[in-house]
């Protein structure tokens, strides 16, 4: 039975996902807080110049970032990745432009775009109890807003898929804020 889905997060899980519940014949809603879809492969180049995230810069990016896993291992079995010839780079390990790029082309080429809301935070997710349904709360980027508008929606469903790199875990160390010296991570 067709069931509507929200799926949190446009990176490579929440597209894969969306993909193959479409396939499945589910309704499905992609939430991306982001201006774009790419999850984490969407470099913000204010995230180079705040390593810790302090100015609320969501990336785990910087600007010569390439892989640590060949490019035949990233690719879904029905779209592999392979190198883009128009960059002229054919290393096995790409760029973190490349892989985004990538990204794009598979929510292209499988027509996903359309189920992807932009500049959508979900703050709040809860079962409602007196149905088998879960309410999405997120907040919506409105051009000159003061603060963000809440909508709620319900849905049958709901993938998780907002990725584990967005927050910095650093080692509590005795005496590391009395330290003189830059401290980078890779989550941001």
């Amino acid at each position: 039975m067709p069931s509507r889905v929200a799926v949190i997060g446009a990176g490579a899980a929440g597209l894969v996902a969306a993909r193959e519940l479409r396939r499945e014949g589910h309704d499905a809603v992609v939430f991306e807080r982001a201006a774009g879809v790419g999850g984490t492969w969407l470099y913000n180049p204010a995230a180079s110049a705040d390593p810790l995230g302090a100015g609320s810069v969501h990336s785990s990016l910087y600007a010569s970032l390439r892989t640590n896993i060949p490019r035949e291992c990233m690719g879904f079995f029905d779209f592999p990745f392979v190198a883009d010839e128009s960059t002229g780079d054919p290393r096995r390990y790409p760029g973190h432009d490349e892989v985004l790029r990538y990204l794009e082309m598979f929510a292209r080429r499988f027509d996903l775009h359309g189920l992807v809301r932009l500049e959508r935070e979900v703050v709040r997710v809860r079962k409602d109890a007196s149905a088998a349904s879960w309410r999405v709360v997120y907040s919506r980027k409105l051009a000159g807003a003061v603060s963000d508008e809440l909508e709620e929606e319900v849905f049958d469903a709901v993938v998780v898929c907002n990725g584990h790199f967005t927050e910095p875990r650093l080692a509590g160390i005795a005496g590391m804020t009395k330290c003189v010296i830059f401290i980078y991570h890779p989550s941001p």
